[in-house]
């Protein structure tokens, strides 16, 4: 055998026994094949930045590994612009709502994470998704490891209505969004979450909520995101995962998902992000939600994400952004999908549950009870909203109100079909 293998080996065995990087589930051969010494050793400079000495371990039985890493030695202080950064313990208050809602009979049921059922984070620590060599390799490299492709924008903010759509780089949307010149200091939505089946690795399906401001056409877009997302290049599976996001550059340097570099400030020990969300809905079954709230704290200005109807997961500091750091100008709820477009032909990625809008409750991926943030602290249903799709043919969506889901919507589609080549 090369000296090269040996090296790996012992490479391998030195970290895992110092405790820096996770070896299970990587065969020192197989990397071998794949990786020269120099590449490696950054991977693994990298994968010590981001994967932190934990208190406890959890082995999940999806094949996750959960580290639960002391608060304050989380991979979001490592950040230039948070050096002196205090984390902030105490919860802001959470938006109240201007009414009350009734209370509804034989609501679908809320989705959790199925690394719960192995264990848990003791107080004091936040649970991160440990990331290993394979994760890496399967990003176009090293630099894109946690970050979104950039892209052309979809929506000008200054743009009329229509507004003004961009297409670029593969990424196809069928979304509702609300714009606020006076500003938007948050959002709001319930979603049903499936398992959508995608068509190439590295294409992704997404739900989520964005929280923007600045201009699509250029550099400074500051964008907030969080939801729901299926990712086999990023995760090594199909799973659906919850995922948060941010920059504050349009795409182009800053940002990542999750806690993949420094950035967004977990304060709770029980969600852990990029998990996958278990249970999933099922076709004229039972139908499985998440709810995500994104808010505007108004006296330290951070920006905060809840899960469910309580839990406070934690927040992207107002530091990290240019436009952010006051309001918002516009919120988008929806879903998402990267097409490759192989062979010339479009994609069979899905979207939602893969079929289209009208096919209704029990079929179609839907967000129920849009609400925005207002100045005071308020969740308020929004007076409208507009829907946008770029090719309704592959995916779609249709809006409505009533009393019980007040503004909601159906969205998705099965992407490649008769009338979407």
């Amino acid at each position: 055998m090369s000296s090269f293998f040996f090296l790996l080996v012992f490479l391998f065995l030195f970290l895992s026994l110092n405790g820096d990087v996770s070896v299970e589930g990587l065969n020192a051969t197989s990397v071998a094949k794949r990786v020269n010494s120099f590449r490696l050793k950054r991977i693994m400079k990298h994968l010590n930045r981001i994967n932190k000495p934990a208190l406890r371990t959890v082995k999940s039985s999806d094949g996750d590994i959960i580290d639960c890493v002391p608060r304050d030695m989380q991979p979001a202080l490592n950040h230039p612009l948070l050096k002196n950064h205090k984390i902030q313990t105490s919860q802001p208050k959470k938006p109240s709502r201007n009414r009350t809602r009734g209370s509804f009979q034989n609501l679908p049921k809320g989705a959790w994470q199925t690394w719960h059922h192995a264990g848990h984070c003791p107080r004091g620590s936040v649970p991160i998704r440990r990331s290993s060599v394979d994760d890496v390799l399967r990003a176009q490299s090293l630099y894109h490891y946690g970050k979104k492709k950039k892209k052309k924008l979809e929506i000008s903010l200054t743009g009329g209505t229509p507004p003004d759509v961009v297409t670029g780089n593969g990424h196809e949307h069928a979304i509702a969004y609300k714009r606020a010149s006076d500003g938007l200091y948050g959002a709001k939505a319930t979603i049903n979450v499936w398992d959508p089946s995608i068509d190439e690795r590295n294409e992704f399906s997404l739900s989520q909520i964005w929280i923007l401001s600045g201009s699509f056409d250029g550099s400074d877009l500051n964008s907030i995101e969080a939801g729901w997302q299926v990712s086999p290049q990023l995760y090594g599976d199909s799973k659906p995962r919850l995922f948060t996001y941010w920059t504050s550059d349009a795409y182009e340097a800053t940002g990542c998902y999750n806690l993949l570099c420094s950035g967004f400030v977990q304060t709770n020990n029980r969600i852990a992000m990029g998990a996958a969300i278990a249970p999933v809905s099922s076709t004229n079954d039972e139908q499985f939600e998440v709810t995500i709230l994104i808010w505007k704290d108004p006296k330290l200005r951070n920006w905060w994400m809840g899960f469910g109807d309580n839990t406070v997961v934690g927040y992207w500091p107002a530091e990290l952004f240019t436009h952010l750091t006051n309001h918002a100008t516009m919120v988008e709820w929806g879903g998402e999908v990267v097409n490759m477009r192989p062979n010339g032909f479009h994609t069979a990625t899905q979207m939602g549950s893969g079929v289209f809008a009208e096919h209704g409750f029990g079929k179609a991926s839907y967000f129920r009870n849009l609400e925005v943030v207002d100045s005071d602290n308020t969740l308020t249903i929004p007076d409208s909203i507009s829907t946008m799709a770029e090719n309704a043919d592959c995916y779609n969506i249709k809006s409505s109100i009533n009393s019980d889901w007040d503004i909601h919507f159906y969205y998705g589609g099965p992407g490649n079909n008769p009338k979407c080549m």
